[in-house]
């Protein structure tokens, strides 16, 4: 059985796991578990890959923690301190949802993506004495993770061993699973799949991500500036749903050198693939797909997520000259630095070139198998 908190961060990384297991053994019965938040993204994602995966809404909830706020106004902010008790008691719904679930259909072996819903269904494996193997794709591991470690049978690692404060006889760095289709890319191939979304061939393409909730102040500064944009580079917008009606009223329609969509949950390898320079958030998984691919990337790191984990991210990137960086600040302050930015990395094909080889370096295509591996080894 598998569990992960429904983003797409979270699920793709599962999927590829699953294919591989599919390989291996394919008599084995499979499930999936997710929080009821993201449970439309989780299940549109699995369905793409085996529509006979029975999934199922785990209640869950999380501690607030915002990186860019002071422990005292967390205490102080009674909205939140409201939040987090009401969660807390989610957490305990959640854990006896879980091992009443558990004692009717008892897995071999549960692999925990990571997500806050994680955390009741690993207590309950604990408590049922079910094998559990965790996989943390963070440079700095969560909560939920570093709670689950301490009675996971394998901890596999998305970063390199030196981020982690994990046992070494239990941590594996295997990277991060991502489906095969993420690969680098000829020219003629990376020509066929921007032909394949509608895409003019005449100008660099610029695919701008939020994520699957998108990102609010990367999407105003696209819309602010993207007349300037499109003078030089076709561009394609995922905005997320919350604020795609929005962005629709406020530009063109979709074309060759314009499209916006919410969310793609089929075919994300291609359009990144049709890139020529990608502007995204830095959540480990999208990383890794982009390091796969080699594609000279922007990556918007989300400050106020609980740790900064999405700016350490970055900042193993951009340590190795693998990657340019802005922050949140940055762009709503000065939307123009964009442009700056992918001018740049478009007129300096050398710099941007050496910055993508070393990107490409931390790719590892084989993460999906060795972690199938791990979770097989643990069920025996």
């Amino acid at each position: 059985m598998a569990v992960g908190g429904g983003s797409g961060g979270h699920v793709t990384p599962v999927v590829a796991v699953l294919r591989e297991l599919r390989k291996s053994h394919p008599e084995a019965t499979i499930r999936f578990w997710c929080d009821f938040k993201f449970a439309e993204n989780a299940k549109s994602l699995i369905r793409t890959y085996d529509t006979s995966i029975e999934i199922t809404k785990i209640t869950s909830g999380k501690l607030r923690r915002y990186n860019h706020i002071s422990l005292i106004r967390h205490i102080l902010w009674p909205k939140l301190v409201l939040l987090n008790l009401r969660d807390s008691l989610l957490v305990m719904v959640g854990i006896l949802q879980s091992i009443a679930l558990l004692i009717f259909w008892r897995p071999n072996v549960i692999f925990a993506k990571g997500g806050y819903v994680c955390l009741p269904v690993g207590i309950a494996a604990r408590i049922l004495g079910i094998p559990l193997v965790i996989h943390d794709s963070d440079a700095h591991p969560g909560l939920t993770n570093r709670i689950l470690a301490g009675w996971a049978k394998y901890i596999a690692t998305g970063a390199p061993p030196e981020y982690y404060n994990y046992p070494i006889s239990k941590a594996h760095y295997v990277g991060i699973p991502i489906s095969t289709d993420f690969r680098q890319l000829t020219s003629e191939q990376q020509m066929i799949y921007k032909k394949d979304w509608g895409i003019t061939n005449s100008k660099p393409l610029i695919v701008i991500t939020g994520g699957g909730l998108g990102a609010k102040r990367i999407n105003d500064a696209v819309a602010n500036q993207l007349d300037e944009l499109l003078k030089n580079f076709a561009v394609v917008l995922l905005s997320g749903s919350a604020q795609y009606d929005e962005l629709r009223s406020l530009t063109p329609e979709n074309s060759r050198e314009y499209q916006l969509y919410p969310f793609i949950s089929e075919g994300m390898a291609s359009l990144l693939g049709a890139a020529d320079i990608v502007i995204a958030r830095a959540g480990a998984t999208t990383i890794l797909e982009l390091a796969a691919l080699e594609k000279p990337t922007i990556l918007v790191p989300n400050a106020k997520l609980s740790g900064g984990h999405q700016v350490k991210n970055a900042k193993v990137y951009k340590d190795a000259d693998a990657v340019e960086i802005l922050s949140d600040d940055e762009i709503e302050s000065n939307p123009e630095i964009i442009i700056e930015m992918v001018n740049r990395l478009n007129i300096d094909k050398k710099s941007t070139s050496r910055m993508a080889k070393n990107f490409g370096k931390f790719a590892k295509p084989n993460a999906a198998r060795e972690v199938s591996e791990l979770i097989i080894k643990a069920a025996k």
